[in-house]
């Protein structure tokens, strides 16, 4: 009985020299929850009053009022849980509790000496943020005041003015230009902030990835670059080509070979077309260099097939090109000849499919499908031809015989003007 008078004894004791730190846990607890009701009230309500959401909502950090004031209120009660979270400790080694304590003592030591990386980093990309937009802003007004669209209108015969196309569409060429501005300063703004984190794992391959894009920044101006000024030598060495073409009287060739086309079907324009193949194929030549300049093995892989594939897409071009002239010329001659447009039509498609066939195995366009297809349609139409003429028009092929064996017998009979 005594054993058990002592025991809980001992334990009453106990308690009683325990209630002190408890007391102590709880009022700690209580200060906490005070300073985190005070700060978050100051942090929310402080923000609101001196016109945050609206700032928020103007440099594009939230959509609507409603949005700012709930990221507000979701920062205001991160803060309030940190601020607790900084009291635990505190609140476990008033209770002996040490072990837990420790653990949470190290990560707000790691995070207390992080905050201002964090802030740092934060305060350089909200100014670089700023910094960025108003350049973007200085270049937009800068390239509208000297009207490039107008410029770049001209260069691509684009119709209608810049006027209404910036009315129209907000993707004007000066807009564009400085979205890129503002996308080029803000690299090295990230980069630096990055950096002020001191978090190699993160900052390090990411810093290093806008290095190379940085690096490649010249190389992607020199190629657009490029690519402008091909496309420029192009359509004026093309138009020139065309006016030349022109002047040789090429018109005559054009006007023959339209000259038996129904009203309602394209002309052909011999002297246009060389001049734009010209201008593609410049237009090619100066892209293929832009991609060199990149200096990516998988661009530069792609600008040498091209290369090498442009003499037989040439090649191709000028079979397809003379297959068709000379199926208008000798159509057009047979129907003149004959008097009967079909017979023109007939061959003139004849040799315009034998044209296209030749093409595509010239290109190795899957050469032996090409060349199966083809013999395979002759066969066909020769086997369709002799059936329907031999079968169906015995009585039209059996007319036509008689017709030209009286035209020969006729000739044969014409006096031979005394020169037996």
């Amino acid at each position: 009985m005594n054993q058990f008078t002592g025991a809980f004894r001992d334990m009453g004791t106990t308690i009683v020299n325990f209630l002190p730190n408890v007391i102590g846990a709880i009022l700690l607890l209580l200060v906490a929850w005070l300073v985190a009701t005070i700060v978050r009230a100051i942090f929310t309500k402080g923000l609101k009053k001196a016109g945050a959401p609206n700032a928020m909502v103007k440099g594009h950090m939230a959509k609507t009022q409603e949005d700012a004031n709930s990221k507000l209120d979701s920062i205001g009660k991160i803060l309030y849980y940190l601020i607790f979270i900084l009291f635990l400790p505190s609140v476990f080694d008033q209770l002996n509790m040490r072990a837990v304590a420790a653990p949470i003592t190290n990560m707000m030591d790691k995070l207390l000496a992080f905050i201002p990386n964090l802030l740092m980093a934060a305060i350089i990309l909200i100014l670089g943020y700023f910094v960025a937009k108003f350049v973007k802003n200085l270049v937009a007004t800068l390239l509208t005041t000297i009207n490039i669209d107008k410029w770049f209108n001209k260069l691509t015969n684009k119709t209608g003015t810049p006027e209404k196309m910036s009315a129209s569409n907000k993707n004007t060429l000066a807009n564009v230009l400085a979205n890129v501005v503002f996308v080029l300063v803000l690299i090295p703004i990230i980069t630096v902030a990055l950096e002020t984190l001191n978090i190699d794992s993160i900052s390090r391959p990411v810093s290093d990835m806008l290095n190379q894009v940085l690096n490649m920044i010249p190389n992607i101006f020199v190629a657009i670059i490029l690519i402008l000024v091909g496309v420029a030598i192009g359509r004026f060495i093309g138009d020139l080509l065309a006016s030349l073409l022109k002047g040789t009287g090429l018109d005559n060739i054009s006007q023959s070979l339209n000259s038996g086309s129904r009203p309602n079907m394209p002309t052909l324009d011999l002297a246009t077309i060389i001049g734009k193949i010209v201008q593609v194929l410049i237009i090619v030549f100066f892209t293929v260099e832009a991609l060199n300049v990149l200096e990516l093995e998988v661009l530069n892989n792609i600008g040498t097939s091209i290369i090498g594939y442009l003499p037989l897409v040439l090649s191709g071009l000028i079979i397809l090109g003379l297959g068709i002239i000379g199926a208008n010329l000798l159509g057009n001659y047979i129907q003149r000849a004959s008097g009967n447009r079909m017979y023109g039509a007939i061959v003139k498609y004849a040799i315009i499919i034998i044209a296209v066939f030749m093409t595509l195995d010239q290109l190795n366009f899957a050469t032996s499908i090409v060349n199966l297809a083809f013999l395979f349609i002759i066969a066909g139409l020769a086997v369709a031809f002799a059936i329907s003429f031999g079968i169906g028009g015995r009585d039209f092929a059996k007319r036509q015989l008689d017709k030209f064996e009286a035209k020969a017998q006729a000739e044969d009979n014409k006096p031979n003007d005394g020169n037996l």
